[in-house]
């Protein structure tokens, strides 16, 4: 971890988010924990924070529910990584906040050290998802968890598409492929754009047609 951190944790549970910022404080010497209870007083942090570099984010806020929450601070601090904390962690929920743009997924269930490694990866550039969503190594293309715009991202990239090409087709930021891009790296276990389109290749992947051009404003 980092010797000297910005860390903004988001959760209206008063209990557990002043132990989870005692351990984490605890555990990281020199990582300074902002608290938020409900999204406005999140913003305000984040817009007093330039410094931020990470924020842990429960989806049940009292003045936001689900992903919203996420989208907001993802525009307030896009400098930022966003790691979602959540009671829940169905499948289908974990994808769409990757898809948002998230950089990981940390269930409430999850002990000090699983949260230690999701928080380590995250904060080294790298995705980090619940242990039962990533994919077994040697299983097989069934085991490759891709969300439709990953998909879209992988077929760009495949058709050659730089990451600046990739913002223009799907019309997005250029954060946004970046976080993509690490999704797709880290479900296909490479680290480079080759390894990632000759892993695809290998697996057989069935992947969309390529979208249009988005419209010029």
């Amino acid at each position: 971890m980092h010797s000297h951190l910005t860390l903004l944790l988001v959760d209206d549970h008063v209990l557990l988010r002043e132990a989870l910022a005692l351990l984490l404080e605890h555990t990281w010497p020199g990582v300074q924990v902002l608290q938020a209870g409900d999204l406005e007083s999140a913003c305000q942090l984040a817009d007093s924070h330039p410094e931020l570099q990470l924020v842990l984010l429960d989806l049940g806020l009292p003045d936001a529910q689900g992903l919203r929450s996420l989208q907001v601070l993802q525009a307030r601090a896009p400098w930022a990584r966003h790691v979602v904390l959540s009671a829940h962690d169905q499948p289908a929920l974990v994808l769409q906040a990757i898809e948002t743009g998230a950089a990981g997924f940390i269930p409430k269930t999850a002990d000090l050290r699983q949260m230690q490694g999701a928080l380590q990866c995250v904060l080294a550039g790298g995705i980090s998802l619940p242990a039962g969503l990533a994919a077994p190594a040697g299983s097989g293309a069934p085991s490759v968890v891709l969300t439709p715009r990953q998909q879209e991202v992988l077929g760009l990239l495949i058709d050659g598409h730089s990451n600046k090409a990739i913002c223009r087709r799907m019309g997005v930021a250029n954060s946004t492929v970046k976080t993509h891009l690490e999704a797709i790296f880290r479900a296909l276990g490479v680290n480079s754009r080759a390894q990632a389109v000759v892993a695809a290749s290998r697996l057989g992947l069935q992947l969309p047609l390529a979208p249009a051009p988005a419209p010029l404003r």
